[in-house]
């Protein structure tokens, strides 16, 4: 995927929530700069998340964020690689330990533009967060990496109560929860 496919993804994804809707416009604009996907643009730069979920699609892998100290979905930045479906499956790989990954379809799952809070490192910047559904086996060991203090498949009865602040990770539940294609 390059940077013309991408925003041919993005101009033809559709979805039935007026929030992400309403953030197509922010996505296809930032496609026009030529640091997009490097995490040096200080505004605000494309990162590449995993909707990681057992085959049956009753559980969801989520990570508790070690900066953020949030239970999210596996993801990270490009620093400069367009091709953002490959980022996904690398960076579910490096944060889980996972072999079984197994990318579901190369269409966008999922857009999220968020604001990443200042810290030590960093000023406070945007993430434009295109999101891929990911399916994986349950049985394989995980592995935590650096970036994280913990690692589990959640069940989707329990993932609202744990993430219940997380409007974007309520979303993407509920798009695969109800989605019978994904069946």
């Amino acid at each position: 995927m390059d940077r013309e496919n991408l925003k041919c993804l993005i101009e033809n994804y559709r979805t039935p929530f007026e929030e992400e809707k309403a953030m197509v416009p922010a996505f296809l604009d930032l496609l026009n700069d030529p640091d997009a996907f490097k995490r040096e643009r200080k505004k605000g730069h494309f990162t590449a998340s995993a909707w990681i979920v057992n085959k049956r699609r009753t559980h969801t892998l989520l990570t508790l964020h070690r900066k953020l100290q949030r239970w999210l979905q596996l993801g990270g930045h490009a620093d400069g690689d367009e091709n953002l479906v490959e980022v996904a499956l690398k960076e579910a790989k490096e944060e889980s330990g996972l072999q079984s990954i197994q990318l579901v379809d190369k269409s966008i799952f999922d857009l999220d533009r968020h604001v990443i809070p200042e810290n030590n490192k960093e000023e406070r910047h945007f993430h434009y967060d295109v999101r891929f559904l990911i399916e994986a086996e349950m049985d394989e060991p995980l592995v935590i990496s650096p970036e994280s203090k913990d690692l589990a498949w959640i069940g989707f009865d329990m993932t609202a109560e744990l993430v219940g602040f997380n409007d974007s990770i309520l979303r993407m539940l509920e798009k695969t929860s109800k989605s019978e294609i994904l069946l």
